[in-house]
């Protein structure tokens, strides 16, 4: 059985989706970060860096979504989450590595801002270029992926439960999704899907 280490309303919001949807055999044990249960001695024996999600698995502890994201996929063939050759494996491993690298730290700006920051004045201007760095996020998004509806094409693959977090992000920033056709359309195929609904009904979301 995998055990997968997460917090609710984080970025682990993905990789519970997607182990929803691949019917894997895990347990979803909650560390709830706003208790600042990520810095415990015994999740830090986890996960050194102190960060959500981690997936436990028979091997060992994978951490970051990109990784846990593929490892999930390509456990469970079956499940077709996996794109097919390396071309297209390699153009999933790009959007996820964009999604964390670049999308996800530009919301980071705005919710952990004292991460890069000593001063007030500093953490200051990342909050209010944050909601304008994801707006050119979601602009690129929504004009270069293929979308068709999922983010590879015409296949659900692992990397639609990470697209789909985008709406959360531009949310908590206070910027709307809606001038972005193509998420929109995205983000309520993936509503549709029951894992998509179990795992926000695990996470408290709406």
């Amino acid at each position: 059985m995998l055990k997968f280490y997460y917090s609710k309303g984080s970025s682990a919001l993905a990789a519970h989706i997607l182990l929803l949807e691949v019917a894997a055999d895990f347990a979803a044990i909650e560390v709830p970060i706003g208790q600042g249960s990520h810095q415990q001695a015994d999740f830090l024996a986890r996960n050194p860096k102190g960060r959500i999600p981690v997936l436990e698995t028979p091997d060992g502890v994978i951490t970051e979504n990109p990784a846990i994201l593929e490892y999930i996929a390509a456990t469970h063939p079956a499940s077709a989450t996996l794109p097919n050759g390396i071309f297209a494996q390699s153009e999933a491993r790009s959007l996820c590595a964009y999604l964390c690298a670049t999308v996800h730290v530009a919301f980071a700006h705005l919710k952990r801002a004292p991460r890069w920051a000593d001063t007030i004045a500093a953490q200051d201007d990342m909050r209010q270029v944050a909601p304008r760095n994801l707006a050119a996020c979601a602009a690129y998004l929504d004009q270069c992926l293929r979308l068709g509806p999922w983010a590879m094409g015409s296949s659900y693959t692992y990397c639609d439960p990470y697209l789909f977090l985008i709406g959360h992000w531009l949310a908590a920033a206070d910027v709307s999704l809606a001038p972005y056709e193509r998420l929109v359309a995205h983000r309520d195929a993936m509503l549709a899907r029951p894992a998509t609904q179990a795992a926000m009904a695990a996470h408290d979301l709406d």
